[in-house]
């Protein structure tokens, strides 16, 4: 019977321990998924803040590399500028000298045209105009025979004098322009008015103008009268040959 009671006891016992071991076990199992777990939320942890660190590094870079893009681009900004300055400078100066030249040349020109004009006007009347200078060979200097267009002795002496004035100018263009009274027709009038201008600026020619300096020979019949009227004197004063005389090197009216 003693036997018995000790060995109930000894099973007991080992029940108890093993039921403890068992315990234990799975308090160690439980302590060792916590630790498990917490190291998987450090290794997280540690990954994230080397990304975050990486991701810094990169920015940092970046603005590092932009920094010296803005500076590069800054200072060529300012070498750009510097020689637009420059630029500009020189640019001044060159208009300044081109405004003084031209200033001269107008001068220069200025006078040669009012030269031209008092040394003209002792021929025959010679006005300034928009354009240039209009000298008038009116009938009392021109004296056409009715129907003709052949220059008198006279009147080669006289353009003989004019081309002398001209030839001691430069820069000039002449043009010559033929009119006629009011008598005849238009056609008439025009085709006289045409071979009354072409026998001047032939004669021009002549006596030593260049052929070039000549630049238009036209007529315009009875269409332009100098003054109204059918008197003998307003006819004399219609029949007329016009030299127009501009200096190319400045523009009158300005």
């Amino acid at each position: 019977m003693g036997l018995v009671v000790l060995l109930l006891v000894v099973v007991a016992g080992l029940g108890y321990l093993t039921y403890r071991t068992e315990q234990r076990m799975r308090a160690v199992e439980r302590q060792a998924a916590v630790a498990s777990a917490q190291a998987e939320a450090s290794s997280t942890v540690a990954r994230q803040a080397m990304e975050r660190a990486v991701s810094s590094e990169i920015a940092a870079r970046t603005a590092a590399e932009g920094r010296q893009a803005a500076e590069a681009q800054t200072a060529e900004a300012v070498q750009q500028k510097d020689v637009a300055v420059q630029e500009a400078s020189t640019a001044r100066e060159a208009a300044t000298r081109a405004q003084e030249e031209a200033a001269a040349i107008r001068k220069k020109a200025e006078a040669e045209v009012n030269r031209l004009q008092q040394a003209l006007g002792q021929i025959a009347e010679t006005r300034r105009t928009a354009l240039g200078l209009v000298m008038n060979l009116g009938g009392d200097h021109l004296k056409f025979e009715f129907d003709k267009a052949e220059l008198r002795a006279e009147d080669r002496e006289l353009l003989s004098r004019v081309a002398g004035i001209l030839l001691s100018s430069q820069d000039y263009t002449v043009s010559v322009n033929g009119h006629t009274d009011d008598v005849g027709s238009d056609a008439y009038n025009q085709k006289l008015s045409e071979r009354r201008a072409q026998a001047v600026r032939d004669y021009l020619v002549q006596a030593g103008l260049p052929a070039e300096m000549i630049s238009d020979v036209v007529g315009s019949g009875k269409s332009r009268p100098l003054v109204k009227g059918t008197s003998e004197a307003a006819r004399a004063k219609n029949r007329r040959v016009e030299l127009g005389i501009v200096n190319t090197q400045i523009r009158y009216g300005k």
